[in-house]
């Protein structure tokens, strides 16, 4: 599935890997973020942090009519307030794919699939 968007100079098809790869690229910039866990993925209790190629895997992008949703799989540092990493990366995903390809969002949904100590 991708994003369909008409404009006056013409037809852009933006895939939904695309847009889940700049949506992780985001996320893990945020500080608290160990990395993305993939979306279906869970063994053990113990979910798997995904490398940079792999962000679409930790992504869903749901297109119902107009309206974009996400949800994202991710992994956050142990001792960090969970509800405000959480918050960053909604308002960091959202800015950096309205800047980026001018997209509107709906919602963003964070899903916590594991914490982990940071190792300096």
């Amino acid at each position: 599935m991708s994003i369909e968007l008409n404009s006056n100079d013409g037809h852009v098809t933006i895939t939904n890997e695309v847009i889940a790869t700049i949506a992780g690229g985001a996320a893990i910039e945020c500080y608290g973020i160990v990395g993305m866990a993939s979306k279906n993925q869970l063994r053990d209790g113990i979910a798997e942090i995904l490398r940079r190629e792999n962000f679409s895997k930790g992504v869903v992008v749901r297109q119902e009519a107009d309206d974009i949703h996400i949800d994202m799989y991710i992994i956050v540092g142990y001792g960090t307030k969970i509800s405000e990493v959480a918050h960053n990366v909604q308002s960091q995903v959202k800015y950096n794919l309205e800047k980026t390809l001018g997209l509107r969002l709906q919602s963003i949904n964070i899903f916590i699939q594991g914490v982990r100590v940071i190792q300096d």
